[in-house]
């Protein structure tokens, strides 16, 4: 059973969320703040939360920012804010996606089917896009029939944006992953890097890394 997390100040929108998101035979666990949501996270095993920004106590950048820092499932802002610097502090703060109210209740449910399937993929050795395979156990990438033997920092640059397809991940986030906490570098790092798989890959069909302006990066998978 697949475990969501809804928190929401607004009783009507809790139950219009919930109503469908049953209807899918998901569990749904409800807070109506951000506190309570973070005490739902500490003792249930949850899959994917649903958080809005605007509520009391502590509010939506906070507790997508305690998940990023203490879990691993995909995150969907609920929100009435869309201007641009709104939803850039969203996906500084973590998120994987970002919708805004009004919303179609089955549109939701589209994007919350979609990065569950994402999220599958974290948990696999081996990463396939399209004709490309990433084997997170050798650390070989095969890329149209050809073997290729990455440096570690590109490797794994390469996996962590693979693994979570049409996900935007910011710089800071990327350096965190890949070079961790202590790394005195700059962000400019990552888009050398960036820089050198895009250089090696240039020929291929099978995915793209796009640059996000303002935000960081998302590796796209070509539709075949």
């Amino acid at each position: 059973m697949i475990h969501i997390l809804l928190a929401d100040d607004d009783e009507h929108m809790r139950q219009l969320v919930r109503h469908y998101l049953q209807l899918e035979g998901y569990v749904v666990h409800e807070a109506e703040d951000g506190e309570e949501a973070s005490g739902l996270l500490a003792k249930q095993h949850i899959h994917l939360a649903v958080v809005d920004i605007m509520m009391p106590h502590k509010d939506g950048y906070e507790v997508c920012e305690e998940i990023r820092s203490y879990y691993d499932f995909p995150i969907i802002l609920l929100t009435a804010k869309d201007q641009l610097e709104d939803k850039e502090k969203g996906f500084l703060a973590g998120t994987d996606d970002y919708v805004t109210k009004p919303f179609e209740p089955k549109e939701l449910i589209f994007r919350i089917k979609a990065l569950l399937r994402r999220y599958e993929v974290v948990n696999e050795k081996m990463i396939v896009l399209n004709n490309t395979f990433i084997d997170r156990k050798s650390y070989e990438v095969h890329c149209s029939g050809r073997l290729l033997i990455l440096p570690m920092k590109e490797f794994e640059l390469l996996a962590q944006l693979a693994s979570y397809p049409g996900r935007i991940f910011t710089r800071e986030e990327l350096i965190h992953l890949i070079w961790g906490a202590d790394f005195n570098g700059d962000n400019r790092t990552i888009d050398v890097h960036v820089k050198r798989l895009r250089e090696r890959f240039e020929h291929t069909d099978d995915f793209v890394i796009t640059t996000v302006r303002g935000v960081g990066y998302k590796l796209e998978v070509k539709a075949k």
